[in-house]
């Protein structure tokens, strides 16, 4: 079996260790060197050839977004950060870095050893991703044209969207060019616990729709992105009078993940029907093809991302494969097809 090579760039000695110590015990990965910074890195990289870099974005002279920005037009490596809590672990993924995983409470081994699993988890996915160069992105909200989403039909209508690796720049992608009075959005994208806000908030400052992290209770609604919260909650589209709304409750995994894209788009299936569209974007595994089959089948338009835009063809393969899509595209298409078919209601 081909080993996953990797390289592993952190400015402390002593997580460095823990990385390089806890990733060599994986018989399926092979740490094959480590650099002190990013200015090392940029020596060994082409060097070493690695599969997967591991990255610490808080680093002394040049700091990780600083050099992925410099590192993949030149080596497009699947790049995984290591982060704190901090809005920069979204600026390294706009910057072209695959996906991240939290950095622990080294005094707290439950939290390191979970940290420590997630990291194996995410290198292996991250060594199967195709790495895109990223797009320059505005600071500001775009200029959008007149909308002509007049039918009384949308306002009941829902929109679900799931994604996994590679799916907070690719939600953006589809979100930014949809107009301010699109029918309300329910988003869920595999992120850890407080991350979802900081990502609903990054949302809200380019989009024309409001974007927020979804509390329990709260209505789905023209103009309105809804971000599943991370952590131990699920998150459940359900009836409210003559509209509808989320609830975000404690659960179980399922399909290996809380918050789960099943039990998204599951939920709206039952209680949403035919006046909803389900929308599955770039991820591993399977989490939400059966869900949007479901979807389908009581009458949802479904659309799902093509393999030559995502940087993880997972999740949309087994939907495709499995009779779940009703349309393809890729990720610049998406908000363009969805808004054609709003226009037809």
């Amino acid at each position: 079996m081909k080993k996953i090579k990797v390289l592993v760039v952190d400015d402390s000695m002593l997580f460095r260790k823990v990385l390089i110590d806890s990733l060599s015990k994986h018989s399926d990965i092979e740490v094959i060197g480590f650099a002190v910074d990013a200015f090392d890195a940029k020596e060994k990289i082409p060097v070493l050839c690695p599969d997967v870099v591991t990255l610490d974005v808080e680093m002394p002279r040049l700091n990780g977004i600083a050099f992925l920005k410099q590192l993949i037009p030149q080596h497009p490596v699947p790049v995984v950060v290591v982060s704190s809590l901090n809005i920069n672990v979204f600026e390294a993924l706009s910057a072209g870095a695959v996906d991240f995983v939290r950095k622990p409470d080294m005094t707290k081994q439950n939290t390191v050893d979970a940290f420590l699993k997630d990291l194996a988890g995410k290198v292996r996915i991250a060594s199967k991703a195709i790495v895109h160069q990223p797009k320059p992105r505005e600071a500001v909200r775009p200029v959008m044209p007149s909308s002509t989403l007049n039918s009384a039909k949308l306002k009941s209508m829902v929109i679900a969207i799931g994604a996994s690796t590679g799916g907070t720049e690719a939600t953006l992608t589809v979100l930014k060019d949809l107009p301010p009075d699109t029918p309300g959005i329910v988003v869920v994208q595999h992120m850890p616990e407080g991350f979802t806000k900081m990502y609903a908030e990054r949302l809200d400052r380019l989009c024309h729709m409001r974007v927020k992290e979804a509390k329990s209770g709260d209505a789905i609604v023209r103009g309105q992105v809804l971000i599943a919260p991370g952590g131990e909650l699920q998150t459940k589209v359900v009836r409210q009078g003559s509209g509808f709304a989320v609830t975000c409750l404690p659960g179980d995994k399922v399909s290996g993940h809380r918050p789960s894209v099943d039990v998204l788009f599951t939920s709206v299936a039952e209680n949403v029907g035919r006046n909803a569209v389900g929308i599955i974007m770039t991820g591993m595994g399977r989490d939400g093809a059966d869900g949007l089959l479901k979807m389908r089948k009581n009458g949802a338009f479904t659309i799902g991302q093509d393999k030559e835009s995502c940087i993880v063809y997972g999740m949309p393969m087994v939907a495709q494969n499995i009779g779940a899509v009703e349309v393809q595209a890729s990720c610049d298409n998406i908000a363009g097809v969805l808004r054609r078919h709003l226009t037809k209601m």
